[in-house]
């Protein structure tokens, strides 16, 4: 049986998708996205780490790549199989060693089957797959594609990185640390990157791409622990009179973390944050470089110049229909 995460109804379908469009489409200009801000950010500041052989095509389209960073997010509640794409639960699997949690996807499902599989989460495996797709696109020089899978393939990297995307503790439900998801993943970058340092250098070319994959998972899973701990512990000492309090967002008030209990957790973890979207960044920004010098370094001014590689935005909008259309017999409008 699918965990809770995947035991959604349609009507709850349908709230976070409406939640997610208002908060995407509703916010006040220059206000940071909540519970998207992050995944943009990171996607934009990749394309300064790229060579300029690529920078002027990928800079053309950066408000394509940065406001498409969160697609995929988007889809998981209308697409079948995007869910597990997002997210891999290492601690339901006995040991991690390569024998027990083959790192290439044929030998993992003939392990596992794919059904276990999607259970617990294929982040990892389907980073090589969009990896894949990307230098494929760049090899037919198709813009169109190579964006759409830059922007995915930025965001499945971007959710490799974050530590609760790796447990089945995904948001503290099983020690009682419910919201600490968000918390950590939303609230705390919109609160404070801006004082983030996001010079992470070139982006350099991956040797093995499914090697980086499954290190940044581990890497993440590595600060699992202090995550939960020193929240829990700060939890004991302010109490929850003062961890929580309630703010204005699109015109209703919701309650959140404090900008108090938030700093002083920010502090306890110590640029953790911080480092997750470094590494988020600069690996988006290598598996990108990589994906076009696999591909034989086609010539990106070209179609920089070509002004028929611009996404057509009668198309993208096609195209999210269709994913309501997965969720309900929609009669298109005559």
């Amino acid at each position: 049986m699918f965990e809770q995460r995947y035991r959604i109804n349609i009507s709850n379908q349908v709230f976070v998708f409406f939640f997610f469009a208002t908060v995407a489409y509703s916010l006040p200009a220059g206000k940071p996205q909540w519970g998207f801000y992050a995944h943009k950010r990171i996607n934009r500041l990749a394309v300064f780490t790229l060579p300029p052989e690529m920078l002027a095509f990928y800079k053309k389209h950066i408000d394509y790549l940065t406001e498409n960073a969160v697609n995929p997010d988007k889809r998981r509640y209308a697409v079948v199989g995007e869910a597990p794409r997002h997210f891999i639960d290492l601690d339901a699997y006995p040991d991690t060693t390569k024998a027990t949690l083959p790192r290439s996807w044929k030998q993992a499902t003939e392990r596992y089957g794919e059904d276990t599989l999607a259970l617990h989460g294929i982040v990892p495996w389907h980073i090589q797959l969009a990896k894949f797709q990307l230098t494929e696109a760049f090899k037919a020089r198709d813009a169109k594609r190579i964006l759409k899978i830059s922007a995915d393939l930025g965001h499945y990297i971007a959710d490799a990185n974050v530590p609760l995307h790796t447990t089945r503790n995904y948001n503290g439900q099983m020690t009682g640390q419910q919201g600490i998801h968000g918390f950590w993943e939303s609230r705390l970058p919109e609160l404070f990157s801006t004082e983030y340092d996001f010079f992470t250098g070139s982006a350099t070319y991956v040797p093995s791409p499914q090697k980086a994959a499954w290190r940044a998972v581990f890497d993440a899973h590595a600060a699992l622990d202090t995550v939960l701990r020193f929240e829990k512990e700060l939890t004991g000492q302010v109490g929850e009179t003062r961890k929580y309090g309630f703010e204005e967002r699109n015109g209703q008030t919701v309650k959140v973390y404090t900008d108090d209990f938030s700093r002083k957790y920010h502090e306890r973890l110590r640029g953790q944050v911080e480092r997750q979207m470094r590494a988020s960044v600069k690996m988006v920004g290598d598996f990108w470089y990589t994906c076009w010098v696999d591909a034989g370094q086609p010539d990106l001014d070209k179609l920089a110049r070509d002004a028929a590689t611009t996404v057509d935005g009668k198309e993208e909008i096609e195209e999210k229909k269709s994913w309501w259309k997965r969720l309900f017999n929609v009669r298109p409008e005559e």
